[in-house]
């Protein structure tokens, strides 16, 4: 179910709502099984495998504190061994579940090409919706539970709220148990907690429907239009509207998670910093996917080694990271090669210029907004010779000569200008100053119903309406 359809946005939010004010004493319970309800609309066979990863990591994390009688002189020798095997089977498990149906095809047909028969099969499974956020949210536990940073553990419908809460359940943030421990077992929702949740919902749906939505209808074009010969100012025209999309898809699904989680009473971590506003690529992955970035460098980039062992060891830390950051993101080569892009300009960044550009407000500003859109190409497009012609369009090499000229550069600028301006100024911090100084005055209010019932008008008529992120 999309946060930005009719079904979402008239039946089951006002329905839940209802529901989850009238019983707060059981609000775990009645979010859970909204939850599941939420998640089997779009997804009811994958229910099941959603539950049983729930009570498999459940049943791990009460086995790692699990405390049979023994003698007193080995029993914390015994219970550091059981915690291990316990964190290792949960691993083991999550990600296995997890490379089986999201990359067990890409890695079976690499290795047949390779080898130049198909020895290996495919199993052609379908993409479980939100997979690889709710198996990092597990892991995530399971560590914290074995590294002793969680005070309290979750009771079993304390768990299985966390991990299928509906506003993060399928396209994140990734959110930490430690983060809504103390508000997962009590929590109160009062009237001016529904009041701005709702306002920020409104806000995070007018990202994605107008603005998300319509600029990607002009990134289809272009790539409808004849994609490898493109004039090179409508190749960037195509990138910069991708870059937007993807970011106001994201950014605005993120908002209304917020949003949500304010209703419900929690207070869901914000993912996104004004990312476009950086003044290298590094700065860019700090306020981008903040949740994601968070994670990798907890869970992987620290415990190996980070940046204390030496440049080398540093290089190869980085190297995992962005391997996986690339993988994490799809079945693809497309996807590795743009975790190995970003992995070589990081490292470079790193150990040259990095801390130049940042001081620099006009170079680090030019540098990353002609690098991002660049990078976004390589992540978009999944067809290896595709993405070459493109991104050669991008500096003016064609093949076969331009099909897309400056006669549909200028009728793309004039149908799509106004919207263009739109999202330079929305990328900006200056809206967001502007709302959160403003958002209890009357005027506000009245925007924001205007932008309520503006996108249900999008929505409605079935306009370009997909989430990104959900193939993730």
């Amino acid at each position: 179910m999309l946060f930005s359809s009719v079904g979402f946005l008239f039946r089951f939010l006002p329905i839940f709502i209802i529901v989850y004010l009238a019983f707060p004493k059981y609000r775990n319970i009645v979010l859970l099984i909204g939850s599941l309800i939420f998640y089997g609309v779009g997804e009811p066979y994958f229910v099941l495998l959603l539950l049983l990863s729930v009570a498999i990591n459940y049943g791990f994390s009460r086995y790692m504190f699990w405390e049979p009688q023994s003698p007193q002189s080995n029993r914390k020798q015994k219970a550091a061994r059981r915690r291990k095997r316990a964190l290792v089977m949960a691993v083991v498990v999550d990600l296995g579940v997890l490379f089986v149906f999201k990359y067990w095809d890409f890695a079976a047909g690499s290795i047949n090409g390779l080898a130049g028969k198909g020895f290996l099969p495919l199993l052609s499974l379908a993409l479980p919706l939100g997979i690889s956020f709710y198996t990092f949210q597990m892991l995530s536990y399971q560590i914290d539970c074995y590294r002793g940073n969680i005070e309290k553990r979750a009771g079993a419908i304390s768990f299985a709220t966390y991990v299928c809460m509906f506003p993060q359940l399928i396209a994140g943030p990734i959110v930490r148990y430690g983060e809504v421990a103390e508000r997962m077992e009590n929590r109160r929702v009062r009237i001016r907690d529904l009041e701005n949740g709702l306002k920020l919902f409104t806000f995070g749906l007018g990202l994605k429907v107008l603005l998300a939505n319509q600029i990607g209808t002009l990134w289809n074009l272009i790539m409808t239009a004849g994609a490898g010969r493109l004039h090179p100012l409508v190749a960037w025209l195509g990138a910069f509207s991708y870059s937007f999309q993807i970011y106001f898809d994201f950014w605005g699904y993120s908002v209304m998670a917020m949003g949500l989680g304010k209703m419900l009473g929690f207070s869901i971590p914000r993912n996104f910093d004004h990312p476009y506003t950086s003044r290298s690529l590094s700065e860019f992955w700090r306020r981008w996917h903040m949740t994601l970035g968070s994670w990798f460098k907890e869970y992987v980039y620290i415990p190996l080694g980070g940046s204390r062992k030496g440049s080398v060891r540093t290089v190869f830390n980085l190297f995992v990271v962005w391997a996986f950051t690339g993988l994490w993101h799809g079945a693809s080569w497309n996807f590795v090669l743009w975790g190995i892009v970003f992995f070589m300009l990081l490292s470079l960044e790193k150990r040259t210029f990095g801390k130049s550009l940042e001081r620099s407000r006009v170079l680090g500003h030019i540098y990353t907004v002609l690098l991002i859109p660049a990078t976004w190409v390589v992540f978009a497009i999944t067809d290896m010779g595709q993405m070459a012609g493109y991104l050669g369009n991008m500096v003016g090499y064609h093949r076969e000569g331009i099909l897309v000229g400056v006669t549909q550069l200028v009728r793309y600028l004039k149908e799509y200008g106004l919207l263009l301006i739109a999202c330079a100024i929305f990328a900006t911090p200056f809206p967001v100053r502007l709302y959160w100084k403003w958002k209890d005055r009357w005027f506000t209010v009245l925007i924001l119903l205007g932008i309520f019932w503006w996108s249900v008008r999008e929505i409605v008529l079935g306009s370009n309406n997909p989430f990104l992120y959900f193939r993730f």
